[in-house]
């Protein structure tokens, strides 16, 4: 690997704590992901990714702004990245799944806050994330009532979009995002400089749904018994899909695919036919959080699906194509994010009726709805996960945990004891 602790240095990183985060990453990575079996071989374009997550990647994000490109950090799956890469700038995830900079976060939040807003608070105010740190502007928005206070406090130290997210789906909601989608254009448009055109935002949706399409495809492999790649790794991939460069990303996608699609004839699996079939849903999991797909795997399961905005959540639906004009084009994407499934909605029976219907498409066994400590939204909606699967007959564990490993072994107990119920059925 390259020496970038100059660029490290030059971006204000605490080059201490931020040593004491890439020397831990390596010896969890290689116990979870490098002691796979059977593992397919693309998958160490995606280990490269990992093995670079601080290295090449930020070293392109410095080119591009060396150019005069900006670089937007976003914290959730409802920031358009067309509109950002329509006008020539580049988009990367900044939600984290790691405990860092906890002594720093916990001076500005309360201590029982949601880990992920924590530890992005930690990320920054610790000086440990060089993606934060490459950011001209980050795009916060009001999915849930901690992140929304936490944007304003976060603004202190770069300057926060915050784009707000209807509660409900009916019409007045609905134009009441398109505005919030609209202004999100302006703010971007004055940010990089750049007027976004017909021709550039076209382009940057067919880019994005190429990417979506790369990922439904990888996702419907998974629909074969044995399944020809793991949980993990596609948790991987989709949290790589979050700041990689789009192009090289979707092409590394589809190349893994027509591996997969090989395996599948052959009928090589990462797991022996007949293992138990689980969906993974909740909250998002947040790279390097890998703590419960691990478990669930060590355990003798596959995960063949997550409901999660690190998942289908991310990358199920495609912006139309055929739209002609700019002001088209953004009433379409606008429409396209609106119909992913928040828990901060309310009612969410979309997300119900997704979780149900994924089961029986994925032809699932049942359903590990995990959920991170002190999130409200979703630790309350479980309730309605659980009803809705006890309707349909589809097994269902709750889990409730944070970014801390002190619990794997509890979670590992209820993981084992659900899938010997599985089991019995």
């Amino acid at each position: 690997m390259a020496d970038y602790r100059k660029m490290w240095e030059s971006l204000g990183l605490d080059l201490e704590s931020h040593d004491q985060l890439m020397n831990v990453l390596p010896t969890t990575y290689g116990s979870v992901y490098m002691s796979q079996e059977n593992r397919p071989e693309g998958m160490e374009y995606f280990d490269f990714v990992v093995s670079e997550v601080h290295g090449q990647r930020i070293q392109e994000l410095q080119d591009h702004k060396a150019a005069g490109g900006k670089v937007i950090g976003a914290f959730c799956v409802y920031v358009p990245e067309e509109i950002v890469r329509a006008a020539g700038g580049i988009q990367v995830g900044l939600c984290s799944g790691v405990e860092i900079g906890t002594a720093q976060a916990e001076k500005v939040l309360p201590r029982n806050i949601c880990p992920l807003i924590k530890s992005f608070m930690g990320f920054k105010l610790g000086k440990v994330c060089p993606y934060f740190e490459s950011c001209n502007m980050v795009v916060g928005e009001t999915t849930c009532d901690g992140k929304k206070k936490a944007f304003e406090i976060l603004n202190d130290f770069v300057p926060v979009h915050v784009m707000e997210t209807p509660q409900m789906k009916r019409e007045k909601d609905k134009a009441l995002w398109l505005s919030e989608v609209q202004d999100f254009l302006a703010t971007v448009e004055e940010y990089t400089g750049n007027k976004v055109t017909a021709e550039s935002l076209r382009q940057a949706i067919k880019d994005t749904n190429a990417k979506r399409r790369a990922l439904l495809r990888l996702n419907e492999l998974r629909r074969h018994d044995p399944a020809p790649i793991s949980g993990k790794d596609c948790l991987l991939i989709e949290q790589i899909s979050m700041y990689d460069d789009v192009p090289r990303f979707t092409a590394q996608v589809n190349a893994l695919c027509d591996e997969l699609e090989v395996r599948v004839k052959e009928g090589k699996g990462v797991a022996v036919t007949g293992a138990p079939r689980l969906i993974l849903s909740g909250t998002p999991m947040a790279l390097p959080n890998w703590k419960v797909p691990h478990v669930i795997e060590t355990s003798g399961a596959v995960i063949v699906a997550e409901e999660m905005c690190t998942g289908l959540r991310y990358f199920e639906n495609l912006v139309p194509e055929e739209e002609e004009t700019v002001e088209q084009m953004v009433e379409a994407i606008a429409g396209r994010y609106l119909d992913i499934n928040c828990a901060c909605f309310t009612p969410n029976d979309g997300r119900m009726e997704k979780i149900v219907s994924l089961a029986g498409e994925m032809k699932a066994d049942g359903v590990i709805n995990c959920t991170l400590a002190f999130c409200d939204p979703y630790l309350v909606e479980a309730n309605r996960v659980t009803k809705a699967l006890q309707e349909h007959n589809i097994p269902l564990l709750n889990l409730e945990t944070d970014y801390g490993q002190e619990d794997s072994a509890q979670i590992k107990t209820r993981v084992e004891a659900f899938l010997e119920m599985l089991g019995n059925r």
